[in-house]
């Protein structure tokens, strides 16, 4: 049931108008300011020339709000004039603000007698029942407001008025729009270093479920306590002001978006959605159909779609403050932000607070200097590591280059691991871009590491063997002047396309041909690499490598958490006592040991268009051990075709001296073995705790986790066993399939 059309009073367009235009300066000078999204509000008295022009009383208060040029576009608008949406709903819902007068920028309001409610009750305190329920009527006048007398709407909305899916779908692209992507460029590399991509809200918008239909009407869609004036009259009590964000939808958004940003207690969410039901239903009983089931669904639209400007507010609010107090709230707002997102957007790992200040600090240090900005700002100074001399392709003073530049780096320049993040950056006097490379200190590392990288890498490159390999440039510390905020950092050779700007390009659905023989050929070439100054233990370690990778994973089982073992227990995998003695049968022939990469997933090898043919990055997993480990474990994390895998055995044991090869034949199945295991047990725990999912070769995994759990059990030789709750394995492969 809908209000019927009146007349409208439309506002008078006042550009060009010499009083309008003393006035409005008048009030900036003198009035009382407060500032919203997009606008400062200023409260001034008409004079006589303008109080003349408007029909008003000289010295009667007005709200001037003039639009903040300088402020982030961080909001989701339907209409851009928030004049014209007034005049529409004036006879409708008539004490809302009226709009005396206006021009592009800025406009005149009616000034509304009261207070905002968050100066009476502040953000976080409890709400009075009895104003609780003055504003769900509030929400429930305006459900009863349809299109007719609103301005007319974008070409993107939903066909028809009931369509809840269609609707919180256009909202999360008008997000994606409006918000992330006029900011993208500015911003886009500090989100994906926080694991925030680029398509985060396309992707929620594209897992929007069936919903009920409800009838749309006109929404508010910013009602928070600085938005809701405490009337000093009785009738009405609750006077809603700052139209610019109002929309017309689905009312369950209004309702979402005002708990959110009202920030009730989480123990009055319940009261204040009942007393919603109740106004609402009584006014327009259709709007509350479903409300149990879809209000979560925008709920976590808000807090997904605020996860960009609450970031950016936080960036924009450490400018030309240096001070600690300053970094540490925008630290704890970025974290907050992250911690709400994390759900809906699915974000598989949320950065401490400690890996957050680092990359605000990097950013502001970067930002300021790339800008020549001469206000105060932490200054970033780097510290080399000693282990690590001045490369001559690189020297130290390009290092601060590429760090500042690291700052500032496009979205589509970071790159982002299980435990790296690495920026592709240009550095002013070298040729070709280069990476610098960070760890994610905060992320859980499930596998052990047992040799330097930048060592493993310093050792190729000075052995001249034909393994294609990064170059480590430079090795240090970044320093600021935050005492937390020490950041270890390695530059490397950027081994992707020149122009920095496209990604690498790896084997993803399995190697070539030819690619299959360039990798065979640099692993055989890592067989004369003298490891003895890597790994001293290594001459030893070779002999007995199979029984210390048994350990090692017996290892890892025993330290996974407490939650993970009661999983794989459930599932049918033992723990770490019946799994040693399981394993204990599975033996192999010694045979001479060498350098491994250790993880030669595809995403860890690079495309080449050289005789190369592939580049191997990533060497943090490096060990020394058997060679055909090295073989059998690339085939276990690749795609690889049978008669791939027989090309690349064949080449390896006839390129290889026979210490490194005997006995293949008969043991190439026991690593299998061993890393079908291996996989059981760690994707199991990165579902569990939702860790690492971002990173391709993963997703990949766990996406076939029932597959791996059915090889694993056999490979243990034990029969497959119900859980104890036979809906427990089903909920949870499910979960992997759907995401959830």
């Amino acid at each position: 049931m809908g209000v019927p059309p009146v007349p409208r009073a439309l506002s008078r367009d006042f550009t060009g108008d010499d009083t309008y235009d003393e006035f409005i300066h008048a009030a900036l000078l003198y009035g009382a300011a407060s500032r919203g999204h997009h606008n400062s509000n200023y409260v001034a008295p008409l004079t006589q020339r303008m109080a003349r022009l408007l029909g008003q009383e000289a010295g009667t208060h007005v709200t001037v709000r003039v639009r903040r040029t300088e402020a982030l576009p961080v909001v989701i608008r339907t209409w851009p004039d928030e004049a014209e949406l007034l005049d529409g709903v004036a006879c409708v819902l008539p004490h809302v603000p009226r709009c005396l007068a206006r021009r592009e920028g800025s406009a005149i309001h009616s000034y509304v007698e009261g207070v905002p409610l968050e100066s009476i009750c502040p953000n976080g305190k409890p709400v009075d029942g009895l104003l609780v329920k003055a504003l769900a009527d509030l929400l429930a006048q305006m459900s009863r407001v349809g299109r007719e007398h609103l301005p007319p709407l974008p070409g993107c909305w939903p066909h028809g008025s009931h369509d809840s899916r269609g609707f919180l779908r256009t909202l999360a692209h008008l997000a994606d729009r409006q918000i992330r992507g006029p900011n993208w460029a500015e911003f886009g590399g500090l989100f994906a270093a926080l694991g925030v991509s680029g398509d985060a809200m396309t992707e929620f918008g594209r897992r929007v479920p069936a919903m009920a239909r409800r009838p749309y009407s006109l929404l508010h869609a910013d009602l928070h306590r600085d938005n809701v004036i405490v009337a000093y009259g009785v009738d009405p009590p609750l006077i809603c002001v700052d139209w610019e964000l109002a929309t017309y939808g689905d009312p369950l958004h209004d309702l979402a978006t005002h708990l959110v940003r009202m920030r009730y207690p989480e123990f009055q969410w319940e009261e204040v959605i009942d007393a919603w039901a109740g106004s609402v239903e009584a006014a327009r009983p259709a709007a509350v159909r479903g409300l149990a089931r879809d209000l979560r669904h925008y709920i976590a639209f808000e807090r997904a779609q605020s996860v960009f400007p609450d970031v950016m507010r936080a960036v924009r609010s450490l400018d030309g403050s240096p001070e600690q107090k300053t970094l540490d709230a925008a630290t704890a707002a970025v974290h907050r932000a992250l911690e709400a997102a994390a759900e809906p957007l699915m974000l598989p790992h949320v950065p401490d607070e400690n890996e957050i200040e680092r990359l605000l600090l990097r950013r502001q240090a970067g930002s300021r200097a790339t800008a020549r900005d001469t206000r105060p700002v932490p200054v970033m100074h780097w510290r080399p590591d000693d282990r690590m001399p001045e490369h001559p392709d690189f020297p130290r003073s390009a290092v601060l280059g590429a760090l500042l530049a690291e700052a500032v780096v496009p979205a589509e320049r970071v790159l982002k691991g299980t435990a790296h993040v690495n920026s592709v950056v240009y550095v002013r006097g070298v040729q070709d871009p280069v990476v610098v490379r960070r760890n994610l200190a905060s992320v859980r590392r499930t596998e052990s590491r047992f040799l330097s990288e930048h060592a493993v890498l310093g050792a190729i490159e000075r052995s001249g063997l034909p393994v294609r390999v990064p170059r480590v440039l430079a090795l240090g510390e970044s320093l600021y002047e935050s005492p937390r905020a020490s950041d270890p950092f390695a530059i490397h050779t950027y081994v992707g396309p020149l122009d920095g700007d496209h990604p690498p390009n790896h084997p993803v659905h399995g190697l070539l041909p030819h690619e299959a023989d360039g990798l065979v050929d640099q692993l055989c070439a890592l067989t004369e690499l003298d490891y003895l100054g890597l790994d001293p233990l290594g001459a030893d370690l070779g002999f007995c490598f199979c029984d210390w990778l048994k350990e090692q994973l017996v290892d890892l089982v025993r330290k996974l958490p407490k939650g993970s073992r009661q999983m794989a227990r459930q599932l049918g995998l033992p723990d770490p006592g019946l799994l040693h003695q399981i394993l204990s049968r599975y033996q192999v022939t010694l045979r001479q040991p060498a350098l491994l990469h250790g993880d030669l997933n595809p995403w860890n090898l690079v495309r080449r268009d050289d005789g190369f043919a592939l580049t191997l990055i990533d060497w943090e997993r490096a060990m020394v051990g058997d060679p055909l480990y090295d073989l059998v474990r690339h085939m276990h994390l690749t795609p690889t075709l049978p008669e791939i895998r027989d090309r690349m055995f064949r080449r390896w044991a006839n390129r290889l001296p026979v210490v490194y090869t005997w006995a293949w034949e008969e043991d190439w199945r026991v690593y299998r073995w061993l890393e079908i295991i291996r996989s059981a047990y760690v994707d199991l725990d990165r579902l569990l705790a939702r860790a690492d999912l971002e990173a391709p070769n993963v997703n990949r995994a766990v996406d076939s986790y029932g597959t791996t759990l059915e090889a694993a059990i056999a490979a243990l030789g034990l029969p497959p066993r119900p859980t104890a709750n036979p809906y427990l394995a089903r909920a949870l492969l499910h979960g992997v399939h759907s995401g959830g």
